[in-house]
């Protein structure tokens, strides 16, 4: 064989894989099994690592279970509310919360309650002493529902109230509201654009919320 038809051989090969080369990835996968997924999917938390990953819904299920043990963790979809529980601003006062605004979370692999602070560049991260934990959830015990890795506490506090408002939502709700706030934050105190992001998202949390059971109710 010539060289020029030795040469042609791997030529030939080359247009075959390129005529059949699969089509370019295009929209949101699962990051667990690379299934195409919608706009409106589930989460699941790493939690060592605290990421959170986008899953179909086959994949979502697999780590519904809460008393096994397990590596990931399903973000499940409740907004809760605690009328008639008393808080106020001294709430913040005892948590020793300085802005406005925090979500709080129990982390497993950790054994604590942690605080985080949006703001500009992100959320910052604050330890809750597990004492004053215990306190708050003597005072108000609906809160003993709030389950670890999955869900937060998220309050906020303004000037036109009085009291501070305080929802349970899933964790993946507080990150989207972290990431809303970064990229509209201005000044010091956010600007206009920010609070307008924060307003409309506490409305969303309120319209969906409904009251947290009583202490003991199934």
């Amino acid at each position: 064989m010539s060289v020029a038809g030795r040469a042609g051989v791997p030529l030939a090969a080359l247009r075959r894989v390129t005529r059949v080369r699969p089509a370019p990835v295009t929209g949101e996968r699962c990051d667990m099994c690379a299934e195409p997924i919608g706009p409106a999917h589930g989460h699941v938390v790493d939690l060592q690592s605290r990421a959170l990953m986008c899953a179909c819904r086959s994949c979502y299920l697999l780590f519904t279970d809460e008393r096994a043990e397990l590596h990931y963790r399903s973000v499940p979809d409740r907004y809760l509310s605690f009328p008639g529980t008393g808080l106020d601003r001294r709430f913040f006062d005892e948590l020793q919360i300085p802005v406005g605004l925090v979500f709080l979370f129990r982390n497993s692999a950790q054994g604590r309650m942690v605080a985080f602070y949006p703001g500009p560049a992100g959320a910052t991260e604050s330890e809750l002493p597990l004492p004053t934990w215990e306190r708050i959830t003597a005072e108000v015990p609906q809160f003993a529902v709030l389950r670890a890795d999955v869900e937060a506490l998220l309050l906020r506090r303004t000037d036109r109230t009085a009291d501070p408002t305080c929802h349970l939502v899933p964790i993946d709700a507080c990150y989207e509201l972290v990431g809303k706030l970064r990229t509209r934050w201005r000044g010091f105190d956010g600007g206009r654009e920010a609070h307008e992001a924060m307003d409309a998202f506490f409305a969303r949390v309120q319209a969906r919320s409904r009251p947290a059971p009583a202490v003991g109710a199934p």
